[in-house]
């Protein structure tokens, strides 16, 4: 018996060679495509590490106003300007002096977001400069519930038992962070007379803290 071995057509070896090549291709697209994913959540991790949050003062007043001012006018087209929120140019005698606060969140040397609290008296403090840069959002480095959380615990340190704020309806994902942080929406009419509205604002809402007796 004798075996024939049948060689390949010219054609074939092309569509072998070809199948050859479109699966390599695929297998290192894959594999890029896995190993950037590794890496990326590697660097978000590492990055998750080294964002520190912690109070800040008028040398910072140049950032915080390059992180606000687009985000406000730029990304989601509130009508202020710097002239209209004086306070960014000073924030130690707008914040720190009366017993609030303003705290950064920092990426090496990087300032990535902000959170402001001011002290308005009646055991009241009032939220303003809330931002963190497109970049550093979501739920990977978690930098807005860093921020909350740390002003939340400076009130609770410091006696200061009823937060509010305002913000503007167009801020969505705002309005839904602060719901899921039990702030509760209120109308106008129920904000007390000493809350120092922005012109900008007119959704506006309120956390109770329950505060142990000193």
């Amino acid at each position: 018996m004798t075996l024939e071995v049948k060689t390949p057509t010219l054609n074939q070896c092309l569509i072998l060679s070809s199948n050859y090549h479109e699966n390599l291709t695929l297998y290192v697209f894959v594999f890029k495509y896995v190993a950037n994913y590794v890496l990326l959540n590697i660097n978000l991790k590492c990055m998750s590490t080294l964002i520190l949050i912690e109070p800040i003062y008028n040398n910072y007043c140049a950032r915080i106003i390059d992180i606000i001012l687009p985000i406000q006018q730029i990304e989601f087209g509130v009508p202020i300007t710097l002239a209209g929120q004086p306070d960014l140019l000073d924030i130690e005698t707008n914040y720190h002096k009366d017993g609030g606060g303003f705290w950064g969140a920092l990426n090496n040397e990087e300032l990535v977001g902000t959170i402001a609290l001011m002290n308005v008296g009646h055991n009241t403090g009032v939220i303003r400069k809330m931002f963190v840069k497109k970049a550093y959002r979501g739920k990977e480095l978690n930098i807005a519930q860093h921020l909350l959380e740390s002003l939340i615990d400076y009130c609770k340190q410091n006696n200061i038992t009823d937060i509010y704020l305002g913000t503007v309806d167009i801020l969505k994902a705002a309005c839904r962070f602060y719901e899921r942080n039990a702030f509760v929406k209120i109308n106008m009419e129920e904000l007390p007379s000493y809350f120092p509205r922005m012109k900008a604002d007119n959704t506006f809402y309120h956390l109770k803290l329950n505060v142990p007796s000193l």
